[in-house]
């Protein structure tokens, strides 16, 4: 891609980026939660039970932030720590029956939005955006971990 085209993707992804923080924000907030509970409410909703490990890894943040975050859904009733009874030192993490019924709610919530977005996209279509995302969401996550400027090229 030459640069005006590479240009051209990136404010299309600041755009999506907008949208998508927008959307996720809106909905966790309305739901009566921040958008990081929301994110961790969905994590373990997908794996039933979860070590805060396992969770920290998914979620790309460090122990001490999750478990901040986790300590306010045990308090309003979200998530239940379930102890390890040969290691008391490890956590499951599983969503109360409140949590299970909020997990619901926006998983039926998103569900219903996304398919009204792909109504607006013609059906032969659906396969090529889905594999699309995909592929780009691939290569963001493997090339996540670069810096943005690179030194010998701010010397050249």
């Amino acid at each position: 891609m030459d640069l005006e085209d590479i240009r051209h993707f990136r404010e299309t992804m600041r755009q999506l980026q907008r949208v998508l923080s927008w959307q996720s924000k809106s909905d966790a907030a309305c739901c009566g939660i921040t958008l990081a509970q929301c994110h961790v409410l969905m994590e373990i909703g997908k794996a039933s039970k979860i070590s805060i490990v396992d969770l920290a890894l998914i979620l790309g943040l460090d122990k001490s932030t999750l478990s901040r975050t986790i300590d306010g859904m045990v308090e309003i009733g979200l998530v239940e720590r379930l102890s390890n009874p040969e290691d008391r030192r490890y956590l499951k993490l599983t969503l109360t029956e409140q949590g299970k019924n909020l997990f619901d709610s926006i998983n039926c919530t998103f569900d219903q939005y996304y398919q009204d977005v792909f109504a607006a996209i013609p059906p032969e279509k659906h396969q090529q955006v889905a594999e699309s995302l995909s592929l780009l969401a691939g290569a963001i996550t493997e090339k996540s971990s670069s810096e943005c400027c690179r030194e010998e090229e701010l010397t050249s």
